[in-house]
């Protein structure tokens, strides 16, 4: 019963971190747009990080009495470089959000990130572990499936449509309809 149990809180960890880190991409680039396109998000991010990583969990160990024990420089340490690889993360997001480019969307962005974020871990751990001489074909095929999935993504994603189609004069009927609309304008003020 106890692992059930485990199992079903890693579980839930894994949707919140989902959930989450699915949804991220689309709202930092809204936070970004709303904000002119500048850095200025990922000052938020950095408050958001405060907030949720050092305030609340602050709150908790304190009310435990587990604030002050168990730190190790090590821990410390490891712990940090991982918040600069987070932080530097949401940085590399924001950058490609402001490339201007077609492929420089959400929908973009965040697949090609998530899809080489596995072949990253899946290199460090399984070089730190020694575990290359252990790893079969198929992992080989299922790293090289990531790549090109990638890449397809990259090549085929929905673009939108072209910022200067919407910049060109109204068509002609939407010209006619705008005219009609004007001169309806003086009679309705007449009567």
């Amino acid at each position: 019963m106890e692992s059930l149990e485990k199992l079903l809180f890693m579980l839930s960890g894994v949707a919140l971190t989902a959930i989450c880190w699915g949804s991220y991409g689309a709202v930092l680039h809204e936070g970004q747009a709303k904000l002119g396109g500048s850095f200025k998000p990922l000052i938020c991010v950095g408050f958001a990080y405060f907030v949720v990583a050092i305030l609340i969990p602050g709150a908790i160990l304190a009310s435990q009495g587990k604030l002050w024990t168990g730190w190790s420089f090590s821990g410390i340490g490891w712990s940090s470089a991982a918040g600069v690889c987070g932080t530097l993360g949401a940085l590399g997001i924001i950058l490609a959000f402001s490339a201007g480019s077609s492929a420089s969307k959400p929908w973009i962005v965040m697949p090609l990130v998530f899809g080489t974020a596995p072949i990253i871990i899946t290199v460090i751990s399984m070089t730190t572990k020694g575990l290359w001489s252990q790893a079969n074909p198929f992992y080989y095929a299922g790293l090289i499936l990531i790549v090109v999935g990638a890449v397809t993504l990259l090549f085929c994603a929905p673009r939108g449509k072209p910022a200067h189609a919407a910049d060109h004069a109204p068509s002609a009927a939407a010209a006619d309809h705008g005219q009609e609309a004007d001169a309806a304008k003086p009679e309705t003020a007449a009567e």
